[in-house]
């Protein structure tokens, strides 16, 4: 038995061993460890406080929507904004920017060949029909053969299939080949923006924030290719109510779309557009890799399993 002050106590947590563990794992815990011992310290947080603080994680974890809050709270913009400012330092700042990849990926989309419908089965379409193409590019302009461009995108509800059991597995996701010549393109609808859960730990905490949880429209895509850059990003649809406030701080220059309403369907019957439609024209632009880790054809969540 013994008798600790605070800092002999923090010591103790932050030294203790008896195996040998991983060095960064020990290194990221004494450093979030020392700051919340500070934050309890100096705000003098109370033990009600503290157990109602320990109740929200709990329930944020049986809730899976921890992947709100690191949206929320700005955590994924921080990691996308430090990427960028390496890049930057490194002279690699060309490029399509990366965006928040969000918590709602998932792999294994119907593949097609660089075209598909992402709204496949939606008779009628649930909003306004849209045609996003372009072409995969590297950043001197030439082509990219056969990259495989993953989209998906909310339903009409705001809500994403395999996340909301309503929806069929794979509803509005799909992965395209493009072409040798780097084309691709996708018809679907125009997807709303959303909101978190009005209920639960998230929405909790933005009531004690007194913030707002909506996200304005967007689309997701993953795009990988032999030796290059894999890219996560989303284009965001111009004029949203939320577009310059996304609760998740997404929203970047460069990826809001611009839209061209009342395209004639000639040329796209491939895609059963038989009337005007709104169209979008969009290059994607990938950095050269330069190590075999940046070309890894994974989302970002799916890279935790392989970290040390």
């Amino acid at each position: 038995m013994a008798e600790y002050t605070a800092q002999q106590l923090l010591d103790l947590v932050n030294t203790s061993q008896v195996a040998p563990g991983s060095e960064r794992v020990r290194q990221i815990t004494a450093r979030i460890v020392s700051d919340l011992f500070r934050t309890i310290d100096d705000l003098k947080v109370t033990p009600d406080e503290f157990w109602a603080g320990v109740d929200w994680i709990s329930r944020l974890g049986a809730s899976g929507q921890a992947g709100l809050i690191t949206a929320g709270l700005g955590f994924d913009r921080l990691v996308d904004i430090l990427q960028d400012e390496a890049d930057e330092q490194a002279g690699r700042a060309a490029g399509t920017p990366r965006a928040i990849e969000g918590p709602l990926y998932v792999a294994g989309a119907p593949l097609s060949e660089r075209e598909v419908r992402v709204d496949e089965g939606e008779n009628p379409p649930h909003g306004e029909v849209v045609v996003m193409e372009g072409r995969v590019l590297d950043t001197d302009g030439k082509p990219v053969p056969n990259a495989l461009v993953d989209v998906w995108h909310a339903d009409e509800n705001g809500r994403y299939s395999h996340f909301d059991p309503a929806q069929a597995p794979f509803h509005l996701r799909r992965k395209i080949r493009a072409g040798a010549d780097g084309s691709y393109r996708f018809r679907s609808f125009i997807p709303p923006g959303y909101a978190i859960p009005p209920s639960g730990p998230v929405a909790e905490l933005f009531a004690g924030l007194g913030r707002h949880g909506n996200r304005p429209a967007h689309i997701h895509f993953l795009i990988v290719a032999p030796g290059m850059r894999t890219l996560t990003t989303q284009v965001n649809i111009p004029g949203d109510t939320f577009l310059d406030d996304d609760f998740a701080f997404a929203t970047r220059d460069g990826l809001v779309v611009k839209l061209e309403p009342g395209t004639a369907p000639a040329g796209y019957e491939s895609l059963a557009v038989t009337a005007p439609f709104t169209r979008v024209h969009f290059d994607f632009v990938l950095q050269k890799a330069v190590s075999e880790d940046e070309t890894r054809p994974e989302a970002r969540m799916d890279r935790v399993a392989h970290v040390d």
